[in-house]
């Protein structure tokens, strides 16, 4: 179908919006948006009618809805405040309002249900899971309350993620006390991935098991048990969906990454670009970040509005300036900049204010910065590296116990996260402000143990093995480092490294003179 109206086309069969002949950049889901507007302009379409046509019935945020609406209005050159083409409708809904030519389509009669394919799903711009409801194995049907709750926890925490479409709760719990084969699932209800689990409660104490399971594959991608005493239920409840989450997080990421992998770079599509940049973002190397930023950059040509990459982008020039690979000044705007449209592009993805937080901490705006990241992770609490890199910001203002347990929150959450190696690494430097230096050498260790390439491992155990007195240490640690990062020396500590107090600086270069450092 065509639709020509206001000097723009569009043409659905192209999936392609033009203004004045020209292309005009357009979100899926924003155009989707645009199509359902136009086909049923003869009334006003509800907010459940459009994340049901748009979004297959997944949870959506208001102002998620909000953003596709003022994007989608911004595409055909309409405005909040103008409303000529698209008309919001005060506690109604939304209503296409723009002069059609004769050539446009009439809105189609609805169709007998009969005609309609009931295992359509409506175009999707990200990969989508459900989480089936927990089996009770309590042989008691009074505990069924607990294994729904736990359910519909994990439904509302993985729907944070903001990465991935989760099915809502109602269409989920259609598959209770069913079973039904994985694909059929899948096929039903559009998802690439399952949750499934079940709890078992006796007495004082709890056992959940939980796996992720590849649709396509009939695969498991990982699985836990968790075993707990039933001091408080609702605590209980809690901390297993935030431990749940931050586990099943990683692999989704990582199966997507597997999934792209199989396709060459000028095949993919942006999501599959993203998931590719973020494997090489993990893996904390010079050359892996060079990777993910021209992946990244590929992603946002191709997609201009794509927050996610943007967010990214703009993590990973920040990392990247923090391990000494990029020029701080340089990389300080380009990655601000990103970390902008990032929450221009979606306010409540916890990516983007984890990027702006990290951007914030290198302007010394510190308070900005502690704040930003506090909101990655009230709108995520499960969002590990978050709260690993608050640690970080947390440990230059001087806090560095408050530091230390935030990113011991993160390994304890997510034991075998990608970042793992991250937090043992901010857990270090906070202990070597804390003069725990002992301590500090030996959560350095464990880091490079994870990852010997990472320069902040590297940075930290030099440090503390100079206080600590032994030169020997020091001495090839500072060689190991002087490796991982060529351009080290006293003044780009003094003067790249975010210290709020002046003390902690005089400490830290302090340490490295003692090391042996110029």
């Amino acid at each position: 179908m065509r639709f020509t109206f206001s000097n723009h086309v569009l043409d659905t069969d192209l999936r392609e919006l033009r203004r004045g002949g020209e292309p005009v950049a357009t979100e899926p889901q924003v155009f989707d948006v645009l199509v359902h507007l136009l086909t049923h302009r003869d009334r006003v379409v509800s907010k459940d009618d459009l994340i049901d046509a748009v979004w297959g019935g997944r949870i959506v945020s208001e102002s998620t809805l909000t953003s596709r609406i003022n994007a989608a209005r911004k595409a055909v050159g309409d405005t909040g405040d103008r409303q000529a083409v698209i008309r919001t409708i005060a506690r109604k809904g939304f209503r296409f309002v723009g002069e059609l030519e004769a050539d446009s389509p009439a809105p189609s009669a609805p169709q007998p249900q009969a005609q309609i394919d009931p295992n359509w799903h409506p175009p999707l711009d990200r990969i989508a899971l459900a989480v089936l409801p927990f089996t009770n194995r309590s042989g008691d049907r009074e505990q069924e309350y607990f294994s729904d709750g736990i359910t519909e926890d994990i439904i509302l925490a993985l729907s944070k993620l903001r990465w991935f479409d989760v099915i809502a709760r109602n269409s989920a719990f259609v598959y209770k006390n069913r079973a039904v084969h994985l694909k059929e699932i899948g096929a039903e209800l559009g998802v690439a991935y399952v949750v499934e689990g079940s709890v078992r409660r006796d007495a004082g104490h709890v056992r959940i098991t939980a796996q992720l399971n590849d649709v396509a594959t009939g695969s498991h991608l990982w699985a836990e048990r968790y075993d707990r005493d039933l001091a408080d239920v609702f605590a209980v409840q809690d901390e297993i969906t935030r431990a749940v989450v931050a586990a099943v997080a990683p692999q989704l990421y990582a199966a997507e990454n597997l999934r792209a992998s199989r396709k060459a770079p000028d095949n993919m599509d942006a999501w599959e670009l993203v998931m590719r940049a973020l494997s090489h973002y993990w893996r904390v190397t010079r050359q892996d970040h060079l990777v993910a930023e021209a992946l990244l950059e590929k992603a946002i040509e191709f997609d201009p509005q794509y927050g996610l990459a943007h967010g990214l982008l703009a993590a990973t020039h920040m990392f990247s300036a923090h391990m000494g690979w990029a020029d701080m000044a340089t990389v300080l705007p380009i990655a601000e900049r990103a970390a902008l449209s990032a929450i221009h592009a979606d306010s409540e993805d916890p990516w983007a204010h984890y990027a702006l937080g990290s951007v914030y901490l290198f302007e010394r705006r510190f308070d900005d910065s502690l704040a930003e990241f506090e909101l990655a992770l009230r709108l995520n609490p499960s969002f590990s590296p978050a709260r690993g890199v608050y640690g970080v910001a947390l440990s230059y203002c001087g806090r560095w116990e408050d530091g230390d347990a935030a990113a011991r929150e993160a390994l304890r959450l997510s034991p075998r996260d990608p970042f793992a190696a991250i937090y043992n690494g901010v857990a270090a430097y906070c202990q070597f402000i804390g003069r725990n230096y002992a301590e500090a050498i030996r959560l350095a260790r464990e880091s490079l143990r994870l990852r010997p390439d990472f320069v902040g491992a590297h940075r930290v155990l030099t440090a503390s093995a100079a206080m600590a007195g032994d030169t020997a240490l020091a001495t090839s640690a500072l060689e190991a480092l002087r490796m991982a990062q060529p351009n080290i020396s006293l003044a780009w500590l003094a003067t790249d490294m975010p210290f709020r107090l002046e003390a902690e600086r005089a400490h830290y270069v302090e340490a490295f003179r003692r090391a042996g450092l110029g």
